[in-house]
Order: C-alpha cells, then structure tokens, then sequence
C-alpha cells in the first residue's frame, strides 16, 4: 500500500475539505517503485503524526500529486464506491435531466463536486443521445469500466464517447486515445443549444463551426 505522509500543519487544508494535494505539501511518498510510478494508484493520507488522513489518488507525474477520494478510514476505493458515485450524481441532476432540451450540452457529472475528481461528463439528446466523458485524471481514468457501466446503466443512454484534453491528459502522464467507449461515436457535426442560439458543433472536441 502507497503511503502518503503530509508535512506538519498542510493537513488542515485536507481536513477542511480541499480534494487537491500538491507535492509541496508532501513529507515523503512510501511505495515499492511500481507502485509509486503507476498513475492513479490509491494511496493512504497521513499526517506528520502518523494520523489518518484520507485515501486519494497518487500520481506522481501530475503537478496536482493526489486527489482525495474520501476522509473516511473505513470507505474502501473500489467498483462499488464508483457506481455509488455515479448513481448518486446522476440522482442529483435527474429532473433537470428528464427536462433538459434534448439540443442542450448538458452537465451530468461535475467532478470534485461528485466525488470523482477530474471527471467530466455531458449529456446531449434523450434516449438514444450521447454521452461525452473527460478523464482529466489519472485516479479516475483508473476506473474508466466501473464509471461507463455505471452511466450506462444510470442514464439509459447506449452511446457513451470519450473527449481528451491533450493538455491536461498529458500533464498526468496519461494517452490522448479518444474515442466511443460504448455504442456508436457522435458524428462530426450537430445541432447544439447555446444559450438562446442553435449551432452547429462537433461534441467530440467541443469545436464549433462557423455559420
């Protein structure tokens, strides 16, 4: 298991609710070399007193070197608690789901603010409409199956597509590989809702074309 101590006094901030641990609020990382070099490897949080902290995703490639998943000792990291997560996100925005402007980009899972650091998903269309998914980091994009068989099953939708950040992907030490992850990959060009306007846009870059 991969042991994350935390310097003197930066525990506060974890325990204040910040998902975000930066390297220099690192003491020292305790892991075999495989383990330390694999991205989004779940790690224990402790303080300088040896105190549990938190479990959170490592990566030691990422400017960001871990992101909390929980503060409880007793909440294992595992398929179980990503289809929680992603049940429980879905829950929250079901009637702005079920009434949402089948043209509208609509967001479906907020990262931090769910509980699922670095993930990103939009919802356009109704039943046979599309998901688009950003793993914008390396603890989420660790449990890439769990999360899709979850939405799948949450959402109703057949068609699930991943977009890459090439920036932010590649700032975690992660493959820029979009591509459908479910069902069919969105064709190049529909007709999205922005604010008062309909335009015609490419959902698998967010690219859209001029009119």
């Amino acid at each position: 298991m991969l042991i994350i101590t935390i310097k003197q006094g930066k525990e506060k901030a974890i325990l204040a609710g910040d998902p975000w641990i930066y390297a220099s609020a690192i003491e020292k990382v305790d892991a075999k070399p495989q383990e330390r070099n694999k991205p989004g490897i779940t790690a224990i949080v402790q303080s300088s007193s040896r105190q549990f902290l938190a479990r959170a995703a490592y990566n030691a490639k990422s400017q960001i070197a871990a992101r909390v998943w929980t503060l409880r000792e007793d909440e294992p990291i595992d398929h179980a608690m990503m289809k929680r997560r992603v049940q429980a996100a879905v829950a929250r925005r079901a009637q702005v789901l079920d009434a949402a402007d089948p043209q509208a980009l609509f967001l479906l899972i907020d990262g931090e603010k769910d509980g699922l650091p670095g993930l990103q998903v939009h919802s356009l269309g109704g039943g046979d409409g599309y998901l688009v998914c950003q793993f914008n980091a390396a603890g989420v994009d660790a449990w890439k199956v769990p999360v899709v068989q979850a939405l799948l099953k949450e959402t109703g939708r057949r068609n699930v597509y991943e977009r890459c950040d090439p920036l932010m992907r590649k700032g975690e030490g992660l493959p820029v590989t979009p591509g459908a992850l479910a069902g069919d990959e969105p064709p190049a060009k529909l007709m999205v809702r922005e604010g008062k306007r309909v335009v015609p846009m490419d959902i698998r870059t967010g690219f859209v074309y001029p009119r």
